[in-house]
């Protein structure tokens, strides 16, 4: 079992930058990559970034693509998802996740609770 815990969310203006933080406690040996989704209201859960333990590779969605950046601390267990020149449409629910695969939400085995990031203008 692993249990997954985010912070870092809250309120920024566009262009600011935030940085997400989600502690993984349990066996993670089980899982081959962590990552971050993100939802909006009346919307399906999209991919945001993901890295695979067992190669090390990092894939963002488009709209990440030079604007966050994905990384973790091995020793602390811990996944970060650092967000810069945010625009009004990165306003959701981050989610932090753990499974088989990553790129879609039928390969997570474990979910954190969300964080909820607003960006205003």
């Amino acid at each position: 079992q692993v249990q997954l815990v985010e912070s870092g969310g809250g309120s920024v203006q566009s262009g600011g930058s935030l940085r997400l933080s989600c502690s993984a406690f349990g066996y993670t040996y089980s899982v081959y990559c962590m990552g971050w989704f993100r939802q909006v209201p009346g919307k399906e859960r999209e991919v945001v970034a993901r890295v695979y333990s067992i190669n090390g590779r990092i894939y963002y969605a488009n709209f990440a693509k030079g604007r966050f950046t994905i990384s973790q601390d091995n020793a602390k267990n811990t996944l970060y998802l650092q967000m810069n020149s945010l625009k009004l449409e990165d306003t959701a629910t981050y989610y932090c996740a753990a499974g088989r695969d990553c790129s879609r939400e039928q390969g997570i085995i474990f979910w954190g609770q969300g964080t909820h990031v607003t960006v205003s203008s």
